[in-house]
């Protein structure tokens, strides 16, 4: 196992309710059997105490597992290295991602095909405007032009003017993630019965993951639909969002992989919830894996490799915000040359 850390650069400063950030970075691992590569990625978040040293530490305790087990048995495989990345969950995410490259190229089939998936029954992808000054904001929109829905960062005190610059420059439809920035429910209220004048289709996370009566509060008196974003991580915690939430926004790092994700995803739909996928600010290999589940879900907000300046991969495109996925092998991804990792 090689495993190496890379620093993606954005193409703007990227400012959420939490945090700004010009980079990331972010930890590749690349496995080799049988002269087969399979590669993963891990996208360390903050929010759940994961940096870039942290997720090496975790992987390289995981080595021991890749060099004695059987890899076509990839489920059995997870429950080995799920105790060690259980606190750094976007090793799991990586580990898992890069052995169902292997798993893929092995059996010579794109991983959607393993899952039984068509991979032409793709959703469209949103794409992100982080917060931002009001003419900055404008900038960025006319940019995404091209895009026919696009997803508003706010939860900060700019949130009015922020969506009134979107709407100086466009009329699509917008999906508004707070980032658990509004507090109060009062306060969510009246900035949710405010958007849903503005052709929004939806609301991630408007509220701290906590306050989940606060959030059963709110959905009793809004029309749009809630999605839970950092409220939710893994499979286990769905059942009890069910009360507060209509939907669940599933990202390969919060779960621990690609295999955790499809089981959330059965679970939201036993419970008639919507699923959403979305990423973290990664390049095009973990972009790519959680797309191979895109036509299984209700929205899809994969623009992560989109956002940076020097992808080390190409994977994954889109065709006027329509997913399309690679038919190679595995992910499905290809290395770009001329980019240098860091170790």
């Amino acid at each position: 196992m090689i495993v190496t850390t890379r620093q993606l650069d954005l193409q703007h400063t990227w400012t959420i309710a939490r945090n700004s950030s010009d980079c990331k970075h972010n930890v590749f691992v690349q496995i080799e059997r049988d002269g087969l590569v399979g590669w993963g990625e891990a996208a360390p978040n903050i929010r759940y105490r994961e940096n870039a040293e942290k997720t090496t530490a975790v992987l390289d305790q995981a080595r021991i597992v890749f060099e004695t087990g059987d890899w076509l048995a990839y489920a059995t495989m997870r429950r080995y290295w799920e105790p060690i990345t259980e606190n750094q969950t976007c090793a799991g995410a990586a580990l898992d991602m890069a052995l169902l490259d292997w798993v893929g190229k092995k059996l010579d089939v794109p991983l959607y095909r393993l899952f039984g998936l068509d991979g032409t029954q793709t959703p469209v992808t949103s794409f992100s405007i982080g917060i931002d000054a009001p003419d900055v904001v404008r900038r960025k929109v006319a940019e995404a032009a091209v895009f026919p829905i696009l997803k508003i960062k706010v939860g900060l005190d700019n949130d009015a003017e922020i969506l009134r610059a979107v709407r100086d420059v466009t009329d699509v439809p917008l999906r508004v993630d707070a980032n658990e920035g509004w507090k109060d429910k009062h306060e969510a209220l009246e900035r949710i019965q405010w958007l849903e004048t503005l052709n929004v289709e939806l609301v991630e996370q408007p509220m701290p993951a906590a306050m989940l009566d606060g959030t059963a509060w709110l959905r009793e008196r809004v029309e749009m639909p809630i999605i839970a974003d950092e409220a939710v991580k893994r499979a286990a915690d769905i059942p009890e969002l069910a009360t507060a939430y209509d939907g669940i926004n599933i990202k390969l790092m919060k779960a621990g992989g690609i295999q955790e994700a499809l089981h959330m995803i059965h679970i939201a739909r036993a419970l008639d919830m919507k699923v959403m996928l979305g990423c973290m600010i990664a390049s095009s290999i973990a972009i790519t894996a959680a797309a191979h589940l895109s036509p299984s879900v209700d929205y899809a907000d994969l623009d992560g490799n989109l956002l940076i300046a020097n992808d080390p991969f190409n994977g994954v495109t889109v065709d006027h915000g329509r997913l399309i996925l690679p038919d190679r092998p595995g992910l499905g991804v290809t290395e770009r040359t001329g980019l240098n990792a860091r170790r």
